[in-house]
């Protein structure tokens, strides 16, 4: 028999984790990829050996797939599964598999009609520690079951530093059916259907335009008998996504984002000894789970890690029974009996949890004279307001029609435009006198940079010439410098290396992209200034910057390097700031380093955290040596072992630059463009810290 072919449809983060998990099952060949963005999808299709297509209908067309697994926003899902079931093909939706109960129903009828599968994708039901307690449970090892807890603990970091066009911040029933299907699928398969009891939300949070959102929900329900509540929580918060089962014989932890199973039960000791045997025994049990784990994932060289293995589970259900009798687990009738559980708790929410702030009014068109590429995201959304606040109008260029600037409808105006198509920027910029290209794209191949940020970033500028545009503000990156030497001082003069490729692909790529615009600047007088923004702070920031340290969750961070250099941070507004003095001065073709004046080292930083938020981060110096070997032997199995192609390995000096040794001179734009970042280390710390809401939930 041959292989059952499978085409997946919508190329972003979602689709690397379906695409491995499906060329490691067998029986199935991964044979196509499906995106609007012949980019993304032309770019995974060369990563994975497959054909590209720009269309649904194409690829329905082409005859090469017999099952397709539906990765696109969930607004997006009812509408691709039918036309593909019509097409004659089996399909897999991501969860959410729709925005409604009655969608699933309409998707489970169309393929019944058609006579092929519908699969929903509950990949955590594929687990192996979740196959494992299951079974236990069934055969009755943990006695009766008196009730369970399912969590959902994960800081959802868009929620406070955007990007808040995403489909699950436009309403906020979006949040509980984009995540909600993870828990109540686990309840459901455990004991039956669920019946929802009771609903509420907590920590409010406001979206721009005073749009509130909640980041918590607490669920209580029934399902078989058994009481089982559920709870949500997306503040910045310790990763807590577990299965707690309490039964007459034993009390069970599923920890299914680490795959570990841990059952805690009683002994026939003395009671001197039973506390002794008791946590002897959960150490053992955490013991092994470790090692196991740590067993699977490295024979596997990290391709068989928790999440990894979810999909692979689920996979091997699904294709293995494909000819059969489908699993329940991931059938159409169980994805209906989820979402229609799903939407009995949003009707028990409370009304006002569930309203929309109203756009504000219309009263004029916007008549823009400033464009900004980017401006969705965090120095983007500042700059845009700090625009407005100047009295101009604003043309915000993103990839859909809406932008988080519901409450300047007189002012700002989204437009979608391709960065791709060279005629429609050059259209969307007349009447434009300054363009900010704040955009960029974190690639993973020297080729994907050079097409996705150079050649992005060239086209611009060649737009901008295109359209007569006074002013092309290029927002570069203080990490292409070398900033390995500590006593180095860094100015504008310092200049970048001539040979980068020994330099990780965004330092590179966004170096290049300045090469280039200063080219066509000194060729053919393209009136570009370059500004390279520091390590940027403020409201809108996430707590958990890259630009400090590795994150291990909410709670701890390894610093790069040792953590007691000046580091350059500068606030969001400062920046804001810069870039707008940029637009009049006489500085074309120049560049200025927007960085704060001196402040904080990383530890300083955390330490100020802890005086004025009262929350420990736990710390550590990053060894940036072992960083580097780390990073060599990664180079080296997915250069050798994996046969991956075009795979990076930054140098030493890379690793050390990150760790910001270097010190630099804010002179320049400060003389030249009349600059005063924040000057007061207590105000920048009230301003970086304590106004930030790092954390999502306000200090008391």
């Amino acid at each position: 028999m041959s292989d059952i072919r499978v085409g997946l449809i919508g190329a972003g983060y979602i689709a690397t984790w379906h695409a491995d998990a499906l060329r490691a099952t067998p029986g199935v060949a991964l044979t196509a990829i499906c995106d609007v963005s012949e980019t993304a999808a032309q770019g995974m299709a060369e990563a994975y050996g497959l054909r590209a297509f720009g269309s649904v209908e194409a690829l329905i067309a082409a005859g090469i797939c017999d099952a397709v697994h539906v990765l696109t926003p969930p607004n997006l899902h009812k509408d691709i599964a039918l036309d593909c079931l019509a097409g004659g093909l089996h399909v897999l939706v991501e969860k959410p598999v729709a925005e409604s109960a009655d969608d699933t129903r309409e998707i489970l009828h169309a393929a019944e009609q058609a006579g092929r599968r519908f699969h929903a994708g509950h990949n955590f039901l594929g687990l192996p520690s979740y196959e494992r307690m299951k079974a236990a449970m069934a055969r009755g090892d943990y006695g009766r079951i008196s009730g369970c807890e399912i969590t959902w603990a994960l800081p959802l970091a868009p929620l406070r530093s955007g990007p808040f066009n995403l489909w699950l911040l436009r309403d906020p029933r979006n949040l509980l059916l984009e995540l909600g299907p993870h828990l109540v699928a686990f309840a459901q398969d455990l004991f039956g259907p669920v019946e929802m009891l009771h609903a509420e939300a907590a920590y409010p949070i406001a979206l721009p335009g005073d749009d509130m959102r909640p980041q918590a929900f607490r669920l209580l329900a029934r399902a078989g008998g058994v009481p089982v509540s559920f709870a949500i929580s997306l503040v910045e918060t310790m990763d807590d996504r577990s299965v707690t089962l309490r039964g007459s014989t034993a009390r069970v932890r599923l920890d299914y984002a680490q795959d570990v199973l841990i059952v805690e039960q009683e002994n026939t000791s003395d009671l001197v000894v039973n506390p002794l045997r008791r946590q002897l025994a959960l150490s053992r049990q955490h013991l092994g789970e470790g090692l196991r784990n740590a067993w699977v994932q490295g024979r596997s060289l990290n391709t068989k890690n928790p999440y990894g293995r979810s999909f692979r589970g689920m996979n091997a259900a699904i294709y293995g029974a494909l000819g059969g009798q489908q699993d329940t687990r991931f059938s159409g009738q169980s994805a209906v009996g989820v979402m229609q559980a799903l939407d009995d708790a949003i009707a028990l929410l409370p009304r006002e949890v569930l309203q929309i702030a109203s756009p504000a009014v219309q009263t004029r068109q916007p008549k823009p004279t400033a464009m900004v590429i980017g401006g969705t995201g965090f120095i983007g959304r500042a700059l845009t307001r700090r625009l407005v606040a100047d009295g101009r109008d604003v043309r915000v260029l993103s990839r859909g029609r809406s932008g988080p600037f519901p409450d300047l409808p007189d002012q700002v105006e989204t437009v979608p435009v391709s960065l791709s198509d060279l005629d429609a920027l050059s259209e969307a910029m007349k009447g434009i006198d300054v363009v900010f290209n704040l955009a960029k794209s974190m690639d993973k191949s020297w080729a994907a940079a050079l097409q996705n940020d150079v050649g992005v970033a060239t086209r611009i500028g060649m737009a901008c010439e295109a359209a007569g545009v006074k002013r092309l503000v290029y927002t570069g990156t203080i990490a292409s410098y070398d900033m390995s030497d500590p006593s180095a001082r860094i100015t504008e003069a310092t200049g970048f290396a001539s040979d980068m490729s020994d330099r990780n692909i965004y330092a590179r790529s966004k170096a290049e992209c300045e090469r280039q615009l200063l080219k066509l600047h000194a060729d053919r007088g393209l009136p570009v200034v370059i500004a390279r923004p520091g390590i940027v702070v403020g409201a809108g920031g996430p707590l958990q910057h890259w630009g400090i340290g590795r994150w291990h969750g909410a709670g701890a961070v390894r610093i790069w390097g040792h953590g007691r250099n000046i580091l350059p941070f500068v606030l969001n507004d400062d920046v804001a700031d810069g870039l707008v003095r940029m637009i009049d001065a006489p500085v074309a073709g120049e560049s200025f380093n927007l960085v704060g004046d001196p402040m904080l080292s990383a530890r300083g930083y955390f330490d100020a955290i802890h005086a004025v938020l009262g929350a420990r981060i736990r710390v550590a110096s990053g060894n940036l040596f072992a960083f580097y070997a780390s990073d060599a032997v990664k180079y080296a199995l997915k250069t050798y072992a994996l046969r991956r192609k075009g795979e990076i390995r930054p140098s030493f000096a890379d690793w050390k630059s990150r760790a910001h040794f270097s010190a630099f001179v804010n002179d320049k734009p400060k003389q030249q463009l009349g600059w005063t970042p924040e000057p007061d280390k207590t105000r920048f710390i009230e301003k970086a810290i304590r106004d930030a809401n790092l954390f999502g939930v306000e200090p008391g």
